[in-house]
């Protein structure tokens, strides 16, 4: 181990109670849990201070969640800035999922020609209007890669003032983090490290939302936040464009762990672990959790087939199997993002229906990224219901699916079992088995939106996506109809996407994806790979647990089926006609 760096720091909620003054009124917006910003209210009201400390953290949704009485209100208006340096939808983002927690009142957003970082709030009651302003403050800045961003900050306001920035804690130990391993001399070398751990004490507790799967929690943003502006340091640095996705930093670990009052960052380098955490087997068929990685190498020797392997760069094994026959054959994949959990467990399922056919012919690679999962059941100790993407991607740091031959040579490690199925099987069709998460996703202090993920900080329901090449489309239109028609049949599947793209039209817009037979859809020609089709599944699974985790990797087995099936008939039509 490598230590790097290690502070404390002073609570916000603490200076904001030797500042106030006895008879003088105080407002403040923080990066702190309500009960927190409760019991520092009362603690100032014992020094004969009146105030109120509202949360810097999505504002207009704590102002209804904590404030804004609903009693009688059938109508609201929600009156947004409008920004330049932001999407337009940014300020709608920031308030979901508040269109699911104001019962029947019908609630409209409008944006205003203004800059002004607050919500105007109509609140209608018959013919009565109760106009209200949210404050909702925020930053104009430059990040560490340059990138200028508007970003939700701390505020201050004493008395009569109109108030100024407030550098809370939350901000300070961000800033501090993500500076000091920006002003590390880390080489010039692919991977920098083996693992670059960043372990954050915060005293927020999460806050479970009566809405699918939402919760609010700075802890979980902290991650997201810190993972992804490390990514794009080493993006610029490595000289590669931000969003890169071939970048191979090492395996960057932000652990952010809720503690008793304490906030604290600490930094090292450490090796990379070579075992998993596993638990319990499980019956796939009804796994209500992630299954251990153990149990799924025992589930794949129960296939049976031709098995064939390869290595993490820990060493790990990723093991896969080939069962020839004389169908078209199919390749069968999962875990490229092994905190997207459902594939995992329903690409299994679907092979072990397959291989019960007498003409079966398939690979299945159910866990392409261990040392990924290994680090997902890891971090889920701390927080079961947090997305973990530093789980995403490999122990390199890059995301498999774009290391290839010419950018990796003979260090090709989980990609290798990619290029051994497709030689093995000679398969036309690629059924790739992914997540999305469950809840909203944000960047707090880097503009809020995910920057190059914009399109997945809201779920909006079980979607497929087709990359294909040129003289494949026929093709792709056909295993998109026949696909969603199958999945249609699936009960209660049709009514999850249409709740999830329901709340999202509404915070974010139009989805941008064509719909086919009530499922959202992409398709798009791409020729990167040398299978010439490729079903790309999307379900909002990171998180989700129990009977909602059921319902995902059943969905997943049931598209592999279904595509599986479809693909007979598309490829006997394309031979024969």
């Amino acid at each position: 181990m490598g230590q790097i760096f290690s502070q404390t720091f002073n609570r916000t909620l603490d200076s904001l109670v030797t500042l106030g003054v006895p008879g003088q009124a105080l407002e403040a917006w923080t990066f702190d849990d309500a009960q927190s910003r409760r019991d520092a209210e009362n603690r100032l009201k014992d020094k004969g201070v009146e105030a109120r400390i509202r949360s810097a953290y999505k504002p207009l949704l704590f102002a209804f969640l904590e404030e804004i009485d609903l009693d009688g209100v059938d109508t609201i208006e929600v009156r947004y800035p409008s920004h330049p340096n932001v999407p337009a939808n940014r300020f709608r983002l920031e308030a979901y999922p508040l269109a699911a927690l104001v019962g029947q009142a019908k609630l409209d957003f409008i944006a205003r020609n203004d800059s002004a970082f607050h919500y105007d709030v109509l609140l209608k009651r018959g013919g009565q209007t109760q106009t209200l302003t949210v404050l909702a403050p925020n930053r104009v800045h430059e990040d560490v890669v340059g990138e200028m961003n508007v970003s939700p900050t701390g505020w201050l306001r004493i008395g009569d003032e109109d108030g100024k920035r407030l550098e809370t804690d939350y901000e300070l130990l961000f800033e501090a983090a993500i500076g000091t391993i920006a002003g590390r001399d880390w080489g010039h070398q692919e991977p920098y490290f083996e693992e670059l751990n960043i372990r954050i004490a915060h005293p927020a507790a999460d806050l479970s939302l009566p809405v699918g799967d939402e919760v609010v929690s700075l802890r979980e943003a902290l991650h997201e936040d810190i993972y992804f502006s490390l990514l794009e340091l080493f993006q610029k640095k490595s000289g590669r464009p931000l969003g890169d996705r071939g970048l191979k930093p090492g395996q960057i670990v932000p652990e952010i762990v809720m503690s008793t009052g304490e906030l604290s960052v600490a930094i090292e380098t450490r090796p990379l672990t070579t075992a998993f955490l596993d638990t319990s087997d499980q019956s796939v068929d009804s796994a209500r959790e992630p299954i251990a990685a153990g149990q799924v190498a025992r589930l794949l020797a129960e296939i049976g087939g031709e098995a064939f392997d390869a290595r993490s760069r820990s060493g790990r094994i990723l093991s896969a199997r080939y069962v020839p026959g004389g169908d078209a054959a199919v390749m069968i994949s999962g875990g490229q993002h092994p905190n997207e959990t459902t594939g995992i467990v329903g690409a299994i399922r679907a092979a072990r229906r397959l291989v019960q056919r007498k003409h079966a012919h398939f690979t299945i690679s159910p866990l392409e990224n261990p040392d990924g999962y290994a680090l997902h059941q890891r971090l889920r100790r701390d927080n079961p219901r947090h997305m973990h993407h530093a789980a995403r991607y490999t122990a390199l740091g890059d995301d498999l699916e774009y290391r290839t031959v010419e950018n990796a040579g003979s260090a090709l490690f989980e990609k290798k079992i990619r290029f051994e199925a497709e030689e093995k099987s000679r398969a036309s069709l690629h059924v790739n088995l992914h997540g999305y998460p469950s809840h909203e996703w944000t960047r707090p202090l880097s503009g809020y939106v995910p920057r190059n993920f914009a399109m997945w900080t809201l779920p909006k329901g079980f979607f497929l996506i087709i990359r294909h090449h040129p003289d494949w489309e026929n093709e792709a239109e056909a295993l998109l109809d026949s696909t969603t028609r199958h999945l249609g049949t699936i009960p209660g599947l049709l009514d999850f996407n249409n709740r999830q793209i329901g709340l999202y039209e509404i915070h974010a817009g139009d989805t941008g994806f064509r719909i086919i037979n009530g499922f959202p859809c992409l398709s798009s020609v791409d020729d990167r790979h040398s299978v010439p089709m490729t079903l790309i599944t999307e379900y909002p699974d990171e998180t989700i647990y129990g009977d909602a985790f059921i319902a995902g990797h059943t969905a997943q087995m049931e598209t592999v089926l279904s595509a599986y099936d479809a693909w007979q008939h598309i490829m006997s039509k394309r031979v024969s006609g």
